[in-house]
This record gives structure tokens, C-alpha cells and sequence, in this order.
């Protein structure tokens, strides 16, 4: 018997990750929680928002993902459903591929099309999205997000809650500070600090990030 799980979030990376959830075909998904109303998301029920989330666990359902794009605001959820008693589940599409000695956290999401090579380590609440890569020993910190068609070379250290936007790439060996932002299309060739927005070709430091930038 499947493993009954909710779904935390019913935004666009809720659609993407039911639709991963569902080709795996491992797990039950009893519905999902949104601030907004939204009704249904596909064919599963809105439960409430997040402060429904005890009384969700309090009914046997024990297991959960976050489903929500931006670094932040996962992390908080996160820690939430740890508070609450929950297990996090891993969303891993059949449609990419995943070394066997990859090493896996908890929280994880892999979307189609993406690669994640051998000795790379993605810690808890990582997005590896639509086409997107990581070559081979790596480190991926906590609720860091590799957005639609990134590419990570080999021996980076992305830290915890760094955000690589659409079409970016990084070099091999490069260190990504915490909570940065990497603008889409950018090329990382050295390292960067924390709590910085990189733009351009070769990435330069544009600006301070106050908040993160993910979608």
C-alpha cells in the first residue's frame, strides 16, 4: 500500500512536483495545503492552509513535501512539518537520472530532465529543476534551488539557500555564498559571497540580497 502524503503548497511547483509524486507511483497524496483558495489541485483536495497541518498529521498522515519554489519560505515549512512530527518525502521524476552514489537528503525534489552525478551530496529541501544539472562531486547545501535548464560543473559548493536562475551555469570548483541569487543566463567563474545578486557574463555582484529571489 502506497504511503498516504500532503502536500505542502498549490502553486505551479505543486503541479510540476503532483505530477512527478504521481509518475513514481510510491506514494498516496491525500491532498494539499495553500494560503489560497484555489479549490482542487488537479484532482486532489485543498486541506486548509498550514494551520491545518496538525490536525493533518493528528489523522495518520504522517509524510509530506514542500512544494514551493522559493528558498525561504520552504525552509520555514520545512522546520514546520519537523516541529509537527512529519517525515519528508523525495519527489524523484522517472525521467531523470540520478546517480546511485549520489547522496540524498531529506525534502528533495528532482523534476524531469535533470542530472545529478555520482559523489554529489544535496542536503535537505533542494530543487533540481526541469533540465537542470549537477555534475560529480558536489555539495548542495539546504533549500538550495538549481533552476530550469542551470548547470552545475564538478567540485562546486553551492551553500545553503542559494538560488542559480534559469540558463545559468557555474563553473567547475566554485563556491556560491548562502542565500545568493545568480540571475538567469549568468556564468559563475569565481567564487561568490553570501547574501549577494549576480548578474551577467562573467557573473558580477549587482546588488545586496535582502530576500531570496526564487520562484
Amino acid at each position: 500500500m502506497a504511503e498516504r502524503i500532503v502536500v505542502v503548497g498549490g502553486g505551479g511547483h505543486a503541479k510540476v512536483l503532483v505530477d512527478t509524486i504521481e509518475a513514481g507511483a510510491h506514494f498516496d497524496i491525500a491532498g494539499f495545503v495553500a494560503f489560497k483558495e484555489s479549490g482542487t489541485l488537479y484532482r486532489y483536495p485543498r486541506l486548509g492552509d498550514d494551520t491545518a497541518l496538525p490536525s493533518i498529521f493528528d489523522s495518520g498522515i504522517r509524510s509530506a513535501i514542500v512544494a514551493i519554489g522559493d528558498n525561504r519560505r520552504r525552509q520555514q515549512l520545512i522546520d514546520r512539518l519537523r516541529r509537527l512530527g512529519f517525515q519528508l518525502i523525495n519527489a524523484i521524476s522517472p525521467a531523470s537520472v540520478v546517480s546511485k552514489y549520489t547522496i540524498l537528503g531529506n525534502g528533495v525534489a528532482i523534476l524531469p530532465g535533470a542530472v545529478v552525478n555520482a559523489h554529489t551530496c544535496l542536503a535537505d529541501g533542494v530543487i533540481i529543476n526541469t533540465n537542470a544539472s549537477v555534475d560529480h562531486d558536489c555539495d548542495v547545501g539546504a533549500c538550495v534551488h538549481v533552476g530550469p535548464g542551470a548547470t552545475v560543473a564538478g567540485s562546486v559548493k553551492l551553500e545553503e539557500g542559494v538560488f542559480l536562475g534559469t540558463g545559468s551555469s557555474v563553473i567547475p570548483g566554485v563556491r556560491v555564498g548562502a542565500w545568493s541569487t545568480v540571475g538567469a543566463g549568468a556564468a559563475v567563474i569565481r567564487d561568490l559571497p553570501s547574501n549577494i545578486i549576480a548578474v551577467g557574463v562573467p557573473a558580477v555582484v549587482s546588488k545586496e540580497n535582502c530576500t531570496d529571489e526564487s520562484t
